[in-house]
């Protein structure tokens, strides 16, 4: 197995083609979830898959399978993949490098001639960025039963269309059930996302697990009122509290160090107009931690900091948390595959705990489940900035493919 290696050129213009399809005059790309581009680029990867001799099936979120058969093509398959949607201004690597890592390992197989004893799939997960319809994740969270169909359908983006109307019209309303069977394995690769690896100087990254989230919705409600006659000790300016809030978020982060991260991503004001006190804020807090117990205490003092901001200037407060996903473990067996994988390219990898959701998260709640990372530029992604190297996406995809041979021919 020591000589098995995927066409590093091959992944590497799969990766540039499919770049092309949402490119930014930056050199990043947008490609939202459900947008006439992600039904694009989704065109390109199932095409590619039935060149390579795969089926392919669509659910009703829209999880596309791609499956190669094994030797015996009645047990549990062994999957990989990750998204193909992006962030508004995205890059070139996020989810994508995963899916077509995927590819390239079955392209691999295809030219060794190769047969696994169980079978390969690739998946490509419906809206992972979250950043059109919330939440992230979405697709995968369907399939493991997180989160109901129904609702999903409904969820609307900021031009109020639905999820469902916009899954048909890429033609992606697929007919299988939304249900991840039996897997008897699952790898994601992926770009780290941080700069822990490219500091370290290691290309490979052993993902052990994955910080827990926390994410809310945050409105506060004051009075709209004259920027000049309204005099500053009676005024109920629903920006001040926001603001305190913002500040109390980056407290609470800094506070819960090592291993704390908070983050304001989104910010409304109403009615923005520059000589009116905003009557209403509504903003986003995402909140990260790798110990599910710092995690709950962060919630808490958050909600008290939300309590004494509103108070303090007669705000009405309503704090929702619209997402928690605790920290995740990865199973044992995947990860010393992973790191078996590492050994047999002659990489040494390097133990790291993701600091972003990814499907694998959630997959990892109904199979047995791996992560393998590898450097990005300066640790930056949803960014047109993003940067990886040919070199850094082929040692991720042949540990990836040595990861998944051996769980596949695993007994």
């Amino acid at each position: 197995m020591q000589n098995l290696a995927i066409n590093s050129d091959r992944l590497w213009a799969s990766l540039m083609e499919m770049a092309q399809i949402g490119a930014t005059e930056k050199g990043g790309v947008n490609r939202q979830a459900l947008t006439e581009l992600d039904g694009q680029g989704r065109d390109l990867f199932v095409r590619w898959c039935q060149e390579a001799g795969c089926s392919v099936r669509v659910d009703a979120v829209g999880n596309i399978y791609a499956r190669r058969p094994g030797r015996d093509d009645s047990r549990a398959p062994v999957m990989t993949g990750s998204h193909l949607d992006t962030q508004p201004t995205g890059g070139k690597y996020d989810g994508v490098f995963g899916v077509l890592s995927g590819l390239e390992v079955i392209r691999t197989l295809n030219d060794l001639n190769y047969e696994t004893e169980r079978p390969i799939e690739v998946t490509v997960w419906t809206n992972e960025e979250g950043c059109r319809f919330a939440p992230a994740m979405m697709g995968s969270g369907v399939a493991i039963g997180k989160f109901d169909l129904d609702e999903v359908y409904a969820m609307t983006d900021a031009a109020g269309k639905t999820f469902r109307d916009e899954l048909e019209a890429i033609g992606y309303l697929g007919d299988a059930a939304a249900k991840v069977g039996e897997v008897a394995a699952f790898f994601e690769v992926h770009i780290e996302q941080g700069p822990i690896l490219e500091g370290e100087a290691k290309t490979i990254g052993i993902v052990q697990g994955a910080q827990g989230q926390r994410w809310f919705d945050i409105t506060l409600t004051g009075q709209e009122a004259h920027a000049g006659p309204t005099p500053m000790k009676i005024r109920r300016d629903a920006l001040v509290g926001a603001a305190e809030l913002v500040g109390a978020a980056n407290r609470i982060g800094l506070e819960f160090q090592p291993g704390a991260c908070a983050t304001v991503g989104q910010f409304d004001v109403s009615p923005n107009s520059r000589n009116t006190i905003p009557g209403q804020v509504v903003f986003s807090v995402d909140f990260r931690h790798p110990e599910d117990d710092r995690l709950s205490a962060m919630k808490a003092a958050l909600l008290e900091a939300c309590e004494a901001a509103a108070g303090a200037r007669g705000l009405e407060l309503d704090c929702q948390e619209i997402w928690y996903q605790p920290p995740i473990v990865f199973n044992a067996d995947c990860v010393a595959a992973v790191r078996g994988g590492a050994e047999a390219v002659g990489l040494d990898g390097m133990a790291i705990v993701s600091g972003a959701g990814h499907d694998a998260c959630h997959i990892s709640t109904v199979a047995p489940t791996g992560m393998i990372f590898v450097p990005c530029k300066d640790g930056i992604s949803h960014n047109e900035v993003e940067s990886a190297t040919q070199s850094d996406c082929a040692a991720g995809c042949n540990v990836l493919l040595h990861a998944m041979i051996d769980r596949a021919n695993a007994k």
